[in-house]
């Protein structure tokens, strides 16, 4: 599935089966997450994709040829491809371990084609082994996871958490959190009562609306949802000292608000992409944690439609490509 032209919808296409590089190898997919973050793309939202661009960065394949080079994977490897691609290993974010800010990096599904096909090569370095078997629903663990992971690691030992929002990253960390003892305060759309007893039924200790406040100070939020307007809630939920971690690659405009909002030292924040070492972290951790996923599955030619689902907030959860 092509993306031509942003704010255009995909078209089905045949192309050739990419060829593996030196250190490259080839995957035949399995499945492929659909992210918000791909929507970004598609609504042109996210500036100068690679055109013609196949999306997607939630992939599960095996590896089927390896490049001449290789020495990390064989075939039959079962293998997942995160949104990260290629960084310079050069410049100052790279050389003190921050290589998600690198001046250079590649992104899949962005700068380089993605998930949404049959086949798709990847960077030996930047492609992580998953543990077998490793089901087609936990597609989402390889964006919507690790970005979650990272957000949840710069919060650090808070123990009540907000998170506004409550898509496919939120699910996931849920779990997470609740296994290593934190308790969940979820935050959605005013009024929406099936969404906050779905949270409630993944543990969340409360779950209202975005307009409204929980009886106790949070120490931590994350923003998942892609709203400026939410930071002012968020504020006003936490402590003294609390942090505001804003999850999303994109969001619109925050508003202004009273300094009091911030002062007694509250900061706020942002992730961006993910390193290497997170990916690894991750997939160590969810090895001995059983994550469900509560996923819809579309066959690949309805890519529009699960963009759709996530634009309109139709869907609870995750959207997976299944690529048969």
């Amino acid at each position: 599935m092509v993306l031509e032209k942003p704010q255009n919808p995909l078209v089905l296409k045949e192309v050739e089966i990419p060829e593996a590089k030196d250190f490259e190898v080839l995957i035949k997919i399995s499945a492929c997450g659909v992210c918000r973050t791909d929507l970004h793309i598609v609504d042109g939202e996210l500036p100068n994709p690679c055109l013609p661009l196949i999306p997607g960065h939630q992939i599960i394949g095996k590896v089927e040829k390896i490049g001449p080079k290789v020495t990390k994977f064989k075939m039959g490897d079962l293998v997942g491809v995160p949104w990260l691609a290629e960084t310079c290993h050069e410049c100052e974010f790279c050389v003190t371990d921050r290589e998600n800010l690198c001046d250079k990096a590649v992104f899949t599904g962005y700068l380089r084609p993605g998930g949404y096909a049959e086949y798709c090569t990847a960077h030996e370095d930047y492609t992580l082994k998953l543990p077998d078997p490793f089901p087609n629903e936990l597609a989402p663990l390889l964006c919507a996871g690790l970005i979650g992971y990272r957000a949840f690691r710069l919060i650090g030992p808070a123990k009540t958490i907000g998170f506004y929002g409550f898509g496919s990253s939120a699910h996931i960390l849920i779990q997470i959190a609740k296994e290593l003892g934190r308790e969940i305060y979820v935050f959605t759309r005013p009024g929406d009562t099936k969404t906050q007893e779905f949270a409630k039924s993944l543990g969340a200790v409360w779950a209202g609306g975005s307009n409204e406040l929980p009886d106790v100070k949070l120490d931590a939020a994350i923003l998942f949802a892609p709203l400026g307007e939410l930071y002012p809630q968020a504020l006003k939920a936490i402590k003294k000292g609390g942090k505001v971690i804003s999850a999303g690659i994109h969001m619109s405009d925050i508003p202004s608000f009273p300094y009091s909002l911030l002062w007694e030292e509250r900061t706020m924040s942002s992730v961006a992409n993910l390193t290497r070492q997170d990916g690894k972290d991750f997939m160590e951790l969810v090895k001995n944690i059983p994550i469900k996923t509560t996923v819809t599955f579309y066959p690949l030619e309805k890519a529009n439609d699960a963009l759709q689902s996530i634009r309109d907030g139709s869907l609870t959860a995750s959207a997976v490509l299944i690529i048969s």
